[in-house]
């Protein structure tokens, strides 16, 4: 790198058994170099903590990443890894149990203290003390969704993301299954979620399937994607009392579309004034402007992800690059960034990484 500006660590999870079972070599979590200037990623490392690596965390000192390991078998687990920030070397340190099937979202609160993973097949969520060298303890707490739910039938819970706000005072955790966003409050000295008695969910249009959400850096408005209804709702936050007032729901795909859909990932960008979400089916990325003042969205348009079932997606901390994880493709296209218009143009670079899940960034040391 000999630009002027820092460069950024690169992580990339993945889904390791379906890339083998295609013939593809997979080496579990891919660790690249972004140079801020171009967009141009550098392949450093990899490291392999066991099958299906796919959601990745970073700790607040950078110094360790976290992963879930997405298996149907109860138990899969959720691994911690030293980071050396001079030479891109991630190294295993350990792995827990996640107590349930196919984790499939991990998050770490602000104080690094805990880090707090989603089950979706047994729709639960956990919280996992981090110790001081980044190893992790075995889950303090396990909360399952259905049971929480009044009427609730037992094993239909799919929660699938759960998320600090800003305050470190609520966590919200997105549940397919359920049609809800499930509010917590949170205890940052022992790492416990309590069910929030201001308001203890929202609940979606039945069928919507709820999947990931992105809090806005203003901290007052809250984007959700639907994944079974291809939606997006926008929400207003009461980080007071943790509480959220659906705004609009709006589709994510164009007008007269027929064909097969399902949602994944959602980003807000980091100067606030657009919002990102990601067509499987449609293959796309659909673009909105939001509203400073009140939070609305309106579209702007769709940009082909130039591969096939975009999974996770992710711009970089400056907000000039979106980066999209093609699954069925093996790619991940380099998109720049419009900043006055939101608009999103392919940069040329795609490379190739089998069934990539998730893309995370670090600033280099």
């Amino acid at each position: 790198m000999t630009n002027a500006i820092a460069p950024y660590w690169v992580f990339v999870g993945t889904y390791t058994e379906a890339a083998r079972a295609a013939g593809q070599p997979s080496e579990g979590i891919y660790v690249y170099q972004m140079d801020p200037a171009s967009g141009t990623l550098t392949y450093v490392g990899s490291a392999d903590p066991g099958p299906n690596p796919s959601f990745l965390a970073v700790h607040p000192s950078g110094r360790h990443i976290f992963a879930v390991s997405e298996v149907a078998e109860r138990g899969g687990g959720v691994s911690a890894f030293a980071f050396d920030r001079a030479t891109g070397k991630l190294a295993v340190l350990n792995q827990e149990s996640a107590h349930g099937t196919t984790s499939c979202h991990i998050s770490v609160d602000a104080a690094g203290k805990f880090a707090l993973a989603a089950n979706y097949g047994s729709g639960d969520v956990l919280v996992f003390p981090i110790n001081a060298d980044g190893t992790l303890r075995a889950a303090s707490q396990i909360v399952d969704h259905a049971g929480l739910v009044p009427g609730a039938v037992a094993g239909t819970a799919r929660a699938h993301s759960i998320l600090l706000d800003a305050t470190q005072r609520y966590a919200l955790a997105a549940d397919l299954g359920l049609d809800r966003i499930m509010i917590y409050q949170y205890d940052g000295a022992t790492g416990t979620l309590t069910l929030n008695p201001n308001q203890p969910w929202v609940q979606a249009v039945q069928g919507a399937g709820p999947r990931h959400f992105d809090f806005h850096p203003n901290g007052r408005y809250v984007y959700l994607i639907n994944e079974l209804n291809a939606t997006v709702t926008a929400f207003a936050w009461g980080a007071e009392h943790g509480t959220l007032t659906e705004l609009q729901t709006l589709s994510t795909l164009p007008a007269g579309y027929a064909g097969g859909k399902s949602c994944a990932d959602i980003h807000v960008s980091p100067d606030g004034r657009f919002l990102y979400g990601s067509n499987r089916g449609h293959d796309s990325l659909v673009t909105y402007a939001i509203d400073p003042a009140t939070g609305r969205l309106a579209l702007v348009g769709h940009t082909s992800t130039q591969g096939r079932t975009p999974r996770n997606f992710n711009l970089d901390p400056t907000g000039a690059f979106l980066f999209a994880a093609n699954q069925d493709s093996n790619t991940i296209v380099t998109f720049r960034r419009d900043a006055a218009t939101g608009t999103l143009t392919p940069t040329g670079q795609v490379i190739n990484v089998p069934s990539p899940v998730c893309i995370k960034f670090l600033a280099a040391a």
